[in-house]
């Protein structure tokens, strides 16, 4: 049994990252580019994310890809770009992790660290990265149940860290029409049986751009604590996932549509 992660253990967790809240009944918007490509990229996703409401800023910096030959992203260089255009934009910033020796590079320099998907079950970063006292975003791994992704909680939180966020990015299946499958109901069976915030990914999730305002508008609806979301200036020319990414005006017409609907559920802005 997850003894510290668990609901039955404590009333609901609010995690805090700068002046973002997740947990405390709002719905948190996270945008940005799968990688950070460029200064310029960086800069201008920032600014356009930031004028159409996001609370913060993601951007990939190392880059875990399938095939070896893909674009690893800028690495080093790369925090420190997502971290200079967070404070332009007065965004907190998160980016991933992949291996312990680069936590002490971003742990300085960024607001919030991600363990992604292959990484969920790495129990040494986990461990390592709950150390450095930051708040971490821990998505499920597409082939994990809700209990073991608990349970990679539970490593984090055994470390003294209590600041973590759940993420749902989607589950393997048979159907190639989406990457994934989106477990609606699996995030908010986690809300019943964690205390820790929880949020979706839809574009991890289907894969296709199209389909993230919708899955956005639905996870608002059904409570979960906010969502992460892939925006590019150019979704055309972007070096990872370009299939799923957001133009930066179709991210401006999800957040006129989230607007109203957060008002009407009484969400807090």
């Amino acid at each position: 049994m997850y003894k510290l992660a668990s609901l039955q253990t404590q009333s609901k967790t609010v995690v805090s990252v700068g002046s973002v809240r997740f947990g405390d009944g709002g719905f948190a918007m996270i945008a940005g580019p799968c990688a950070v490509e460029s200064q310029d990229q960086i800069g201008a996703t920032a600014a356009a994310v930031a004028r159409a409401g996001a609370a913060m800023l993601r951007g990939g910096t190392y880059k875990p890809r399938t095939s070896p030959y893909a674009f690893q992203g800028l690495g080093d260089t790369g925090v420190m770009l997502i971290a200079a255009a967070g404070e332009q934009t007065g965004l907190p910033c998160v980016t991933e992790v992949l291996r312990e020796h680069q936590l002490a590079l971003t742990s300085k320099y960024v607001d919030m660290l991600q363990i992604g998907a292959r990484n969920m079950q790495n129990f040494g970063l986990l461990e390592a990265a709950a150390k450095t006292g930051k708040p971490i975003l821990l998505k499920r791994s597409a082939s994990a149940t809700l209990d073991e992704l608990l349970y990679a909680a539970e490593y984090i939180l055994l470390k003294g860290n209590e600041n973590v966020v759940l993420c749902e990015r989607g589950i393997r299946g048979f159907d190639p029409e989406t990457r994934n499958v989106f477990d609606l109901g699996g995030a908010l069976r986690l809300k019943e049986l964690t205390h820790l915030p929880v949020i979706a990914d839809p574009s991890h999730a289907t894969g296709r751009s199209s389909l993230v305002e919708p899955l956005v508008l639905a996870a608002a609806a059904a409570g979960l604590d906010g969502a992460i979301v892939e925006v590019h200036p150019n979704p055309a020319q972007a070096r990872c996932d370009a299939a799923q990414a957001l133009d930066l005006e179709a991210f401006g017409r999800l957040m006129n549509r989230l607007a109203p609907l957060k008002a009407s559920l009484q969400i807090p802005a």
